[in-house]
């Protein structure tokens, strides 16, 4: 009898940058990514701080293990910089070659849905290759929407390549208002 490996979605540790730069080298060497100049794939150090960065100002940053192999990661960054965006994050998720189709992208959207509506964030952001019709599928069956085509902004493979953009509301979306600012206690 077979037993079933199990997957833990976890808050990703220092220790899992290796593991993560692996993944994401992978998709930009060969993924549907690929044909992206990858003099620019972030180095240890620069996943570590990004890591560090995203930690310190409380955005999931999230790993999926199995056993103690991280076989695919996922986070969030704010969707712009302006505070008036401050409630809109943007998603990135990435899952190792050999997992793939096994249900650990929707472990990861499903870990990085509920930590981000806890958190209080509203609105989910993604922007997805017109040509990864997996990825285009799971964030469909997690309620995404596409909200907009950019036709022709990714050059790779020796053509020019859309990206569509989904988004998906969280927790009471914008329905209602934030909460108040906390007063200051100084």
């Amino acid at each position: 009898m077979k037993q079933e490996n199990i997957i833990v979605i976890r808050p990703s540790r220092e220790t899992d940058v290796d593991a993560m730069l692996a993944i994401y080298r992978r998709h930009i060497r060969r993924g549907i990514e690929a044909g992206v100049d990858d003099s620019d794939t972030p180095q240890p150090d620069d996943l570590r701080e990004r890591r560090k960065n995203l930690k310190d100002r409380r955005f999931p940053h999230v790993v999926a293990v199995e056993g103690e192999k991280v076989v695919g990661y996922a986070y969030v960054v704010l969707f712009r910089k302006r505070p008036a965006y401050r409630y809109t994050v943007k998603h990135s998720i990435y899952v190792h070659h050999d997992h793939i189709g096994q249900g650990i992208g929707s472990l990861l959207m499903r870990g990085l849905i509920d930590t981000c509506a806890a958190a209080g964030f509203r609105q989910m952001i993604g922007y997805i290759d017109a040509d990864n019709a997996a990825s285009l599928a799971l964030h469909e069956r997690f309620g995404f929407v596409r909200v907009g085509l950019l036709p022709g902004i990714a050059y790779r493979y020796g053509r020019w390549a859309d990206t569509v953009m989904v988004q998906r509301s969280l927790a009471a979306g914008s329905t209602t208002p934030p909460p108040p600012p906390a007063l200051s206690t100084r």
